[in-house]
């Protein structure tokens, strides 16, 4: 656990995280909304634009704690920090790294605030781990673009105010700030999900939506290569914090359930059988933390290693959340199975953090090809020249 001193935006995380995300998780999650109210209070409280420069009106928060941030946030609500990851992580970050001084006047004091909605749209109807083959297309048309096609399970798209557009042409792939105000763009809700169920996905169109100039980020054809993986890689930071979140959120339902339950004439706590699950579980928990702390220590470091330890924290953290909810699930028995309690929630949640910012199997070959090139022996080999 790090020592370093709790920044207050995230005691403040915290206590709105426990007053009014926690006790609400399951409504949202029912209703399949997280309601207008609560967004507007994230942003009320600076959380919203945390990691954002205060240049811009953001809370100029470091990585590390902004990690911390997002942890306590997707404690409470795993369909609020889902906003976060989109709007602060994938977009905000993103601009305020890649964006023209223009760019970043024009859009992150109105992110910082919450006047606008940021959403990342990469994903299509049939492209999801192959990103780099998006058949959204733009054409030039004087000193415009035309975009025209079809994004698919895009993380608040339902109610976001700015697109972030990934767009191809002639195999090169741009980026683009798309308006919700534009002519041509529409939005259609999603409905029926696993997890993410308040996190107003939607499925977005383009039909011939005109894009100003300035509104490309980056250079033409560099989309995926500089802007795409700088948004992927401060999202799935975010969401390795996630996997965090969900498996401690977890830890607290089963601790609180055991020690509360009795079965067979004494407290679950005091099964031996289910001390094991619970020591594994908190021992799971603790090394998903060092790992994230590991990596916001990098980012505040400004050290390049950060890139790969955040693939390693996202693989590792999504899938230890899917092993702490199912502990937890099993520790609660049948009452594990009903969304009268959270840990139902948790599990199902848990789930979509192996599939969003680059799947399980998408980061096992990026570790693997480090592993490659880093983890060879070292060893002095004899010569044969003499012999």
């Amino acid at each position: 656990m790090t020592t370093q001193t709790i920044h207050p935006l995230v005691a403040s995380a915290r206590a709105f995280a426990e007053e009014t995300l926690r006790p609400r998780a399951g409504e949202f999650d029912q209703q399949e909304c997280v309601p207008r109210d609560v967004l507007h209070e994230l942003a009320e409280r600076g959380l919203l634009g945390a990691i954002l420069p205060r240049e811009f009106g953001g809370g100029g928060l470091d990585p590390l704690s902004y990690g911390l941030l997002t942890a306590e946030i997707g404690k409470g609500c795993s369909s609020t920090r889902a906003l976060l990851t989109v709007h602060a992580s994938l977009v905000g970050e993103t601009l305020a790294r890649m964006g023209s001084s223009d760019q970043k006047r024009r859009w992150l004091p109105d992110m910082a605030a919450g006047r606008r909605l940021a959403c990342f749209a990469l994903s299509e109807p049939d492209i999801g781990s192959e990103a780099t083959a998006v058949k959204t297309s733009y054409r030039a048309q004087g000193g415009e673009f035309v975009i025209n096609g079809q994004k698919k399970w895009i993380t608040y798209g339902a109610i976001a105010d700015l697109f972030l557009v990934f767009a191809a042409s002639e195999g090169e792939i741009s980026a683009f700030i798309v308006d919700r105000t534009m002519e041509g763009l529409s939005t259609k809700p999603m409905s029926g999900l696993l997890a993410s169920r308040g996190a107003h996905l939607a499925e977005v169109k383009f039909d011939n939506v005109v894009v100003p100039k300035e509104n490309l980020i980056g250079r033409l054809g560099t989309g995926f290569t500089f802007v795409g993986n700088t948004a992927l890689f401060y999202g799935r930071y975010s969401v390795a914090w996630a996997g965090v979140a969900i498996a401690e959120a977890a830890v607290e339902e089963m601790v609180e359930y055991a020690r509360n339950r009795q079965q067979f004439g004494k407290k679950l706590r005091q099964h031996q059988m289910v001390q094991s699950l619970i020591a594994g579980a908190v021992a799971k928990l603790h090394a998903g933390r060092a790992l994230c702390e590991k990596v916001g220590q990098l980012r505040n470091q400004g050290d390049d290693a950060a890139v790969m330890e955040a693939n390693i924290a996202k693989y590792v953290t999504s899938k230890l959340a899917m092993e702490v909810t199912l502990t937890a699930v099993q520790v609660f028995g049948g009452n594990g199975c009903w969304n009268a309690y959270p840990v139902e929630r948790l599990f199902r949640e848990a789930k979509i953090l192996e599939i969003i910012e680059g799947s399980s199997q998408i980061q096992e070959m990026l570790i693997s090809e480090h592993a490659i090139r880093h983890y060879r022996r070292r060893q002095h080999r004899p010569s044969f020249a003499n012999v």
